[in-house]
């Protein structure tokens, strides 16, 4: 009974019954009469369920079995899924979203990343967008810029304010914390801030490369779609927030606390956009 129960672990149950010719309810009786608690166990269910609280209940078990990797804690997804069930915890992961695909190209700015959205190293393309959030009973719009290398999290702000001051306010804060960097691309959509004569007046100065996307497709600028519904869906409250200050506040604490430095990205092979930045090698090129 010990080897089936090590390997439930690793697979269904059903399979490993149907392995030992073994009936499951077979199974749950010998459990039954032979439980006794298992300390390790009550420990890793307590990992499990502190990594899903700080994720505010969007961790499912690929996400947590990265988060507990990180923490030295190696543990397959199987046995992940079993302690989360066993302490009745559900991811609130979104299902796939689909975006309708157009062709058109604004000719003055074209899309010159044509979604290479791997870049070499850090600073040599960022990509931005705007959101609009609820707080203090109406809408605030919300500028994000990241870096492609390993998708962080480089400049944000929050305004009343959906205009031009509002992206040139990020992008300055930016390129100055992160050093001036030479080179660099930055992508967008076609959102009359970023076409703005002061925005691009800003990137001529600085010697910064523009791409856009082309009109209507959010596929050209798919890593900013997946951070903003990722924050939507994982960590803004259902009604909004109380007030603007709740919202800086709150906002502040998932892009650069919880998504840089704890959050596992696909794209990095699991690790969290900051860990994987300091990486001494390449990133893997997982679109």
């Amino acid at each position: 009974m010990t080897v089936v129960s090590n390997l439930r672990e690793l697979a269904p149950l059903n399979l490993v019954c149907d392995l030992f010719d073994m009936k499951r309810s077979s199974y749950y009786a010998s459990c039954q009469s032979s439980r006794v608690i298992d300390k390790e166990r009550v420990v890793l269910r307590a990992a499990v369920s502190e990594k899903h609280r700080i994720s505010r209940g969007s961790a499912g078990s690929r996400s947590i079995v990265a988060m507990l990797a990180t923490d030295g804690i190696q543990i397959g997804r199987f046995k992940v899924s079993r302690l989360m069930k066993e302490a009745q915890l559900v991811s609130k992961q979104p299902g796939a979203h689909k975006y309708k695909v157009a062709l058109d190209e604004r000719l003055e700015i074209p899309n010159t990343l044509d979604r290479e959205f791997s870049a070499a190293g850090p600073n040599a393309a960022w990509c931005g967008d705007i959101t609009y959030i609820w707080a203090g009973g109406r809408w605030v719009y919300l500028a994000v810029i990241i870096d492609l290398y390993a998708r962080r999290v480089v400049g944000w702000s929050i305004s009343k304010n959906p205009d031009a001051s509002l992206v040139i306010n990020v992008f300055e804060n930016a390129y100055q914390q992160r050093g001036k960097p030479k080179g660099l691309m930055f992508h967008s959509d076609q959102g009359s801030q970023y076409t703005s004569l002061k925005f691009r007046q800003l990137l001529w100065r600085y010697r910064i490369k523009q791409s856009m996307s082309r009109r209507g497709n959010c596929w050209d600028n798919a890593p900013m779609e997946r951070v903003f519904r990722s924050l939507k869906t994982e960590w803004v409250p259902a009604k909004g927030y109380v007030s603007l200050d709740e919202a800086r506040l709150d906002i502040s604490s998932y892009l650069m606390g919880y998504y840089n430095d704890q959050r596992p990205h696909t794209f990095n092979q699991g690790l969290a956009p900051a860990i994987a930045e300091e990486k001494p090698y390449p990133m893997s090129k997982i679109t």
